[in-house]
């Protein structure tokens, strides 16, 4: 079978697979590129781990060839490290070695490496293994985005496409329980917009939708710290988690959100405040510690939001969680 049939023989588009030599020798690696050149796949050369590492890096190629004798390194101790990088435990690792040491291959298979080969490399029979390698490889790739995708929609609000309140729980249990670790605050704004009903009553409900969606994108906008979140709370309700935020800090941010609000003069005829959609924010810090559970910031969320309407709307009110120690 020559290298056209061999290729078109595979269900998968292997033609664009990367494939990463690293050997210090450079006849090895010019035979490999070779070989693999032949069979249509594109090569990347390291002669050492320091390269290796910087190649897997900067390529994040589909498969590594990797000698289990580096001049600056073992290369089963490379290869951890490659199983460590972002993406590295679909990658298949296939060692090569001159001698066949049986320590060396059980720990090669502990590690997780697909295949070991021992030199000169038999291309007739190993090429067949290498595109199985790459096959698997591709679909476990495409499954984990697959999944990615699936997890990404079902933490996604379907109409404002901003986090729903599931993925809002997920977040503030994870940052609580990090502020506790590095005993910081942690704030919580929740969002009402006022008179919603009214608004769905006189201009109808996809209206109100549109409504919703251009208050999601601008709340969005106006929050952009890499810890900070913005989810739909439900219905009209819009909520915060703001880390390494202290009262007040976040009663300012609840201001400016409240003012961008404003700046869009969606009309709003049915509204008792100027016409306009406008909001209400209730905000709650806290400097949580191991006796202290996050509900109880979010109970005292929902009252401060409670106050804020109670008050008359349009408006943002704080409260610090009780027994939080004083300071900031």
């Amino acid at each position: 079978m020559n290298s056209e049939s061999f290729l078109s023989s595979s269900r998968f588009d292997l033609l664009k697979s990367l494939i990463l030599i690293v050997d210090d020798d450079r006849l090895v690696r010019m035979q490999l590129r070779v070989w693999l050149e032949a069979d249509g796949y594109r090569v990347v050369e390291a002669s050492d781990s320091a390269s290796c590492l910087a190649a897997y890096e900067q390529y994040h190629p589909d498969l590594v060839l990797l000698d289990l004798v580096l001049p600056d390194r073992n290369g089963l101790d490379c290869c951890a490290q490659i199983y460590g990088m972002s993406g590295g435990s679909y990658t298949p690792i296939v060692v090569l070695t001159e001698c066949e040491d049986e320590q060396s291959i059980e720990r090669a298979f502990a590690l997780g490496v697909a295949d070991y080969v021992t030199k000169p490399i038999p291309w007739l029979i190993f090429r067949h293994r290498l595109r199985r390698f790459l096959e698997e490889s591709q679909k476990n790739r495409r499954l984990e985005t697959e999944n990615q995708q699936l997890t990404r929609l079902a933490t996604l609000d379907g109409l404002t496409r901003i986090p729903n309140r599931r993925r809002f729980d997920e977040h503030l249990d994870a940052m609580w329980r990090q502020m506790v670790r590095e005993e910081d605050w942690i704030a919580i704004a929740i969002g009402d917009v006022d008179f919603f009903k009214a608004y769905n009553d006189t201009y109808g409900h996809l209206a109100g939708d549109r409504c919703l969606q251009q208050i999601a994108e601008t709340l969005r906008q106006c929050c952009y710290r890499p810890l900070d979140l913005v989810a739909r709370y439900g219905g009209e309700e819009f909520s915060i988690v703001l880390p390494q935020t202290n009262l007040a800090g976040a009663l300012s941010l609840a201001e400016r959100l409240r003012v961008a609000i404003d700046t869009l003069k969606i009309p709003h005829s049915g509204s008792e405040v100027d016409g306009i959609v406008t909001m209400s924010f209730g905000v709650a810090a806290a400097r949580p510690d191991v006796n202290m559970w996050a509900d109880l910031l979010l109970e005292a969320t929902d009252a401060a939001l409670y106050k804020a309407k109670s008050l008359g709307r349009h408006q943002a009110y704080g409260v610090k969680l009780q027994g939080t120690p004083q300071g900031s």
